[in-house]
């Protein structure tokens, strides 16, 4: 049974992040969603909040969970006995960036494999920075996160 983690900081998922779930779901016998704590990132959503927004639209895949982890990938792997890690890759930058981090996880464990999986085009240009910057100006988000994600993000800015 191979177990994968796709990790990130999620924060939000797009749906640029939705398409990369869906589609490691079929080729994967489970796929855990591994949101990451990261005390030194200024996030606009608590990871408890990250956490269950995902699993709400993630509920309809059988095979995906989603969790917290903190520290290191790696280390996680370890815990959770998972041996792929998933990786979107939305341009040739993405994948400098992914490579060095997959070949660094290699060496530290060489049991763990990094799969990349292409966005789709129509997700190519998409990131949660864009969504956050979009929406600190009240600038329309629904082409970019899930409907029930859109209140949750303004009202966050409001509170700002």
């Amino acid at each position: 049974m191979k177990k994968a983690v796709y990790p990130g900081s999620f924060d939000p998922l797009t749906y640029g992040h939705l398409d990369i779930i869906e589609r490691a779901s079929k080729i994967f016998d489970e796929v855990i969603v591994a949101v990451l704590c990261n005390s030194t990132k200024n996030s606009l959503f608590s990871i408890d909040e990250r956490v269950s927004m995902i699993e709400d639209v993630t509920q309809k895949y059988p095979n995906v969970t989603v969790t917290s982890f903190d520290g290191l990938l790696i280390d996680f792997m370890k815990e959770i006995n998972a041996s792929v890690i998933i990786r979107g890759l939305r341009t040739v930058t993405d994948f400098e960036y992914e490579f060095q981090i997959a070949q660094t996880n290699h060496v530290q464990d060489s049991n763990i494999e990094t799969v990349f999986l292409t966005s789709e085009l129509q997700y190519s240009y998409l990131s949660s920075s864009i969504v956050k910057e979009f929406a600190s100006y009240g600038g329309e988000i629904s082409k970019f996160v899930p409907e029930q994600f859109i209140d949750k993000i303004y009202s966050k800015y409001k509170d700002r």
